[in-house]
C-alpha cells in the first residue's frame, strides 16, 4: 500500500491541521466579560428579606448586561449569625441554592454567591458558582474560618476550579485569601485559575475610624501577591449592615469590595461603610498568556 500523499492531498490535510489549530488555540481564549460585585446589605437572619434583596440587585445589574455577578459571603443570613441552625439548606437541591439557580437562570447570568449549607448534622460556609442555565458548577466549603466561627461552622476539607466561556475560576471564602503563605489562594493559581472569585463579609469594631485606619490592607496583602504571581484576577464581594449575633456582635460590615489585577495593582475598590449598598462594574478583556495557555486580563473600569 502506498503510504505517500499526492502534493494536493498534503496541502489539504496540512491545512486542515492548521485551521483547526488555530481554532483549537482560539478557543482557549477566554471572551470578554463584564463582572458586577454586588456589595449587598445583608440583614442578620432574615432569610427571605436577603433573597427578595438579591434578586433585585441581579436584575438590576443583568439589566446593566453583566455576565457574571459576584455576591457575599453567607449573604442569606449574615456571618456567623445562630439562624444558620434553622434556615441552612443543602446544596444544590435545598430552598436557598435553587431560589439562586432560578434568578440565575432567569437574568441568564453567571452567579457566584456565598450562603450556609447544610449536609446531615453539619453546617457548612460555603459558596457556589452558578451558570447561566440555573446549574451549579462547583461547590466550595470555607477553609480557613477563623476560629470563633467553628461553633457553628463545620471544616471545608478541598478546592476547586470550573470552566467557563471566559476561562477557569476559581471560588474560595473570605479568609481562604489570608491562609499561611497565602497557600489556598496560590494552589487555585496552581490549578489554572484565571478569576478567583472570593465571596467576603469584612467587618470592624464600632469605634473604627477608616479615616485614621483605612480598611483593605488585609486584603492587599494577601491578594496582590498570588495576583501578581500567577497573572490572575483575585475579585472580592463584601456585604454591608450590622453584624446582631455571634461573637463579632455589634461590629458592622463595611464593602470595601475590591478587584486586584493581574499586574498586582487595585483596579477598583467599593465604598465604605455600613449603609454602603453599591453594585460596581467592571469589564474584563482577556488576551492570550503563552505561559499558561489559558488568558490573561486587561481590564478598564466603568462607573
Amino acid at each position: 500500500m502506498n503510504t505517500h500523499l499526492p502534493f494536493c492531498l498534503k496541502f489539504i490535510v496540512t491545512g486542515y491541521f492548521v485551521l483547526f489549530g488555530v481554532i483549537s488555540f482560539s478557543q482557549t481564549v477566554p471572551k470578554e466579560f463584564k463582572l458586577a460585585i454586588v456589595q449587598m446589605y445583608v440583614e442578620p437572619g432574615n432569610l427571605e428579606k436577603n433573597l427578595s434583596n438579591a434578586g433585585q440587585l441581579i436584575r438590576e445589574a443583568a439589566a446593566n448586561k453583566a455576565d457574571v455577578i459576584l455576591l457575599p459571603e453567607v449573604m442569606d443570613l449574615g456571618w456567623t449569625h445562630p439562624s444558620a441552625k434553622e434556615f441552612a439548606y443543602a446544596i444544590p437541591d435545598g430552598k436557598t441554592c435553587q431560589q439562586l439557580c432560578r434568578m440565575a437562570k432567569a437574568n441568564h447570568v453567571y452567579l457566584c454567591c456565598g450562603m450556609v449549607e447544610k449536609d446531615g448534622s453539619a453546617i457548612y460556609n460555603s459558596a457556589v458558582i452558578i451558570d447561566n442555565k440555573g446549574k451549579v458548577l462547583i461547590k466550595h466549603r470555607k477553609l480557613n474560618e477563623l476560629d470563633i466561627a467553628h461553633d457553628l461552622y463545620a471544616q471545608g476539607d478541598r478546592l476547586g476550579v470550573c470552566s467557563t466561556p471566559w476561562g477557569t475560576f476559581g471560588l474560595m471564602i473570605c479568609a481562604d485569601g489570608t491562609a499561611k503563605d497565602h497557600v489556598l489562594a496560590r494552589s487555585l493559581g496552581y490549578m489554572g485559575a484565571d478569576v478567583i472569585l472570593s465571596p467576603s463579609s469584612w467587618a470592624v469594631p464600632p469605634d473604627h475610624d477608616n479615616l485614621k485606619d483605612p480598611y483593605g490592607k488585609t486584603w492587599f496583602d494577601a491578594y496582590i501577591p498570588v495576583a501578581s504571581e500567577f497573572a490572575l484576577w483575585i475579585v472580592s464581594a463584601s456585604n454591608v449592615g450590622p453584624v446582631t449575633e455571634g461573637p463579632w456582635k455589634n461590629w458592622k460590615c463595611i464593602g470595601c469590595s475590591m478587584v486586584i489585577g493581574p499586574d498586582g495593582k487595585e483596579k477598583l475598590i467599593g465604598p465604605y461603610g455600613e449603609k454602603a449598598e453599591k453594585i460596581l462594574y467592571c469589564t474584563i478583556k482577556p488576551t492570550p498568556r503563552p505561559a499558561r495557555g489559558t488568558g490573561w486580563y486587561n481590564f478598564s473600569p466603568e462607573k
